[in-house]
C-alpha cells in the first residue's frame, strides 16, 4: 500500500488536482467558446464544427486504456505531469493554427495529452483518502470540471469577444504552465508494496470487464459525458444561434450553468459523506445520488427546449445544479470497487466507454441541427441518454464492495484434460 501522507499534504494535493481539472476543462471547452468567430473565419459546415468539436475526445478516449495501465504501472506523478504539459502546450499552439485540417490536428493532440488526468486523479485518490472522505475529495474534482467551462465561458467569452479567439488560446496554454513546478515539488513519489505490484502484473483488463458493475460504470459514465459534452461543446452555440443571445450574455448564462454545477457537486459529495459517516450503507448513498441526478437532468433538458423568458433561466440554472448531483460520486464509485492498486485500469475502462459516448454527443448533435435545422432533436436524445445511465448506476451497478484482487489472481484455471499418453492410437 501506499503511505497516507499527512493531512497538509493532503490538501495541498487536492487542492493542485482541483486546479488542473479547472484548466483540463477550460482547455478542452474553449474551442465552443470560439465557435461562432471560428466558424465564421473558416466558412465551415455545422458538421465540419462538429467534428472539430469531437476529434479530441476520439483521441482522449481512445487513449484512455492506455493511460490507465500507465498510471498503475508507473509512478502517477510523472505520468500526470508529461500529460499535462502536452495538453496545456497544445492549447497555446492552437492560437496560431490555420485551417480546418491544422486545427483537427491539433485537437487530437489535446487529447492524447488530456487522457492521463482521470485515470491519474482516480489513483491519486484512492490511494491517499479513506471511503468516508472520498465523496468530497471527489466532488472537488467536479467542482473544477465544473468550474472550468464556467470561467472559460465567462471569462472567455468575453476575451474573444474583445480580443479575437487566437489570443485568448496562446495566453490560456501559456499560463497553464504555472501549474506544473508546484506538481513537481507537492506531490511524492510512489512507494508500492511488492506484494501489490505482483497482483497488478498478474491481472489484466479482462479481470475487470468480467466485473458486472465493471459495466455498470461504463453506461452511467457513457450517460454522463454526454450530457456534459452536449453542454460544454454546444450550449455556447445554442444560445447564442437559438436564444439569440450576445457573446457577452451567452458568457453569463452558461457561466451560470457550470457555477450551479460546481457548488451543487461540492454540496452533494459533502453530504453523501457525512450520510456514510453516520451508518448508512455507501452503495444507497452513492448509487442514490446517482440515480437522482440523472433522473433531474433529463427532465430539465425537457424543460429547457420548452420554455421560454424566465422559465428558462431558471430550467438553466437547475440544470446545472442537477449536473454537479450526477457528477459528484461517480468516480468514487469505482475508487471504492477497484481498489488503489487496480483504479487507474478500472477508470480507465470506464472513461474510454463515457468518452466515446462524449464523442458521439457533439458529432450526432451537428449532424441532427444541419438534418433538422432545430435543437429539438438534439435535446430529447440527450435526456433520453441522462435517463438511462441511471438505470445503468442502480440496476446494473452492483453493491459497493471492494474486489479482492489476490483472491482473483488464486482462482485455478480450468483446463480441458488432455488425453493419456499410454492410450493407444486410433
Amino acid at each position: 500500500m501506499q503511505s497516507a501522507p499527512r493531512s497538509t499534504g493532503t490538501n495541498g494535493i487536492l487542492l493542485l488536482l482541483s486546479i488542473s481539472v479547472l484548466i483540463n476543462y477550460i482547455d478542452r471547452s474553449n474551442l465552443s467558446i470560439a465557435a461562432p468567430l471560428l466558424q465564421g473565419e473558416l466558412g465551415i459546415s455545422n458538421t465540419q464544427l462538429g467534428t472539430l468539436l469531437s476529434a479530441f475526445f476520439w483521441t482522449y478516449a481512445l487513449m484512455q486504456i492506455p493511460a490507465g495501465w500507465l498510471v498503475d504501472r508507473f509512478d502517477v506523478k510523472w505520468v500526470f505531469a508529461g500529460g499535462f504539459f502536452i495538453w496545456t502546450a497544445a492549447t497555446a499552439v492552437t492560437g496560431v493554427m490555420h485551417g480546418f485540417a491544422a486545427l483537427l490536428i491539433i485537437r487530437v493532440v489535446l487529447g492524447l495529452g488530456e487522457s492521463v488526468a482521470f485515470p491519474s486523479y482516480s489513483k491519486v485518490l484512492g490511494a491517499h483518502f479513506q471511503e468516508a472522505s472520498r465523496g468530497f475529495a471527489n466532488s472537488m474534482i467536479s467542482s473544477g470540471l465544473a468550474l472550468g467551462p464556467a470561467i472559460g465561458m465567462l471569462v472567455g467569452g468575453s476575451a474573444v469577444a474583445r480580443f479575437g479567439w487566437r489570443p485568448f488560446f496562446l495566453a490560456l496554454g501559456c499560463a497553464g504552465l504555472i501549474w506544473l513546478p508546484f506538481w513537481a515539488a507537492w506531490m511524492p513519489a510512489r512507494r508500492d508494496a511488492q506484494t501489490s505490484a505482483t497482483t497488478i502484473r498478474q491481472l489484466g483488463y479482462i479481470d475487470i470487464l468480467r466485473r458486472r458493475s465493471a459495466w455498470g460504470t461504463c453506461i452511467g459514465q457513457s450517460s454522463i459525458n454526454y450530457f456534459l459534452y452536449f453542454l460544454v461543446t454546444w450550449l455556447p452555440f445554442y444560445l447564442v444561434r437559438s436564444r439569440h443571445l450576445s457573446m457577452n450574455e451567452m458568457a453569463r448564462a452558461g457561466a451560470l450553468v457550470f457555477l450551479m454545477s460546481a457548488i451543487s457537486s461540492a454540496v452533494s459529495g459533502k453530504l453523501s459523506d457525512r450520510w456514510i459517516c453516520a451508518g448508512a450503507s455507501p452503495t444507497t448513498v452513492r448509487k442514490g445520488f446517482m440515480v437522482f441526478g440523472h433522473l433531474g437532468i433529463g427532465i430539465l433538458f425537457c424543460l429547457m427546449l420548452l420554455s421560454r423568458g424566465p422559465l428558462f433561466a431558471v430550467a438553466l440554472a437547475l440544470t446545472g445544479l442537477f449536473l454537479g448531483i450526477s457528477m459528484c460520486n461517480s468516480w468514487a464509485i469505482p475508487q471504492m470497487l477497484a481498489g488503489p492498486h487496480m483504479v487507474g485500469r478500472w477508470v480507465g475502462v470506464q472513461n474510454f466507454a463515457g468518452n466515446l459516448s462524449g464523442a458521439v454527443a457533439p458529432a450526432l448533435t451537428g449532424f441532427l441541427l444541419d438534418r433538422t435545422g432545430s435543437f429539438s432533436w438534439p435535446f430529447i436524445v440527450t435526456a433520453v441518454v441522462a435517463w438511462i445511465g441511471g438505470v445503468g448506476w442502480w440496476f446494473v451497478v452492483g453493491p459497493l464492495d471492494q474486489v479482492d484482487w489476490e483472491k482473483v489472481c488464486r482462482v485455478p484455471v480450468k483446463v480441458i484434460a488432455q488425453p493419456s499418453s499410454q492410450a493407444p492410437a486410433s
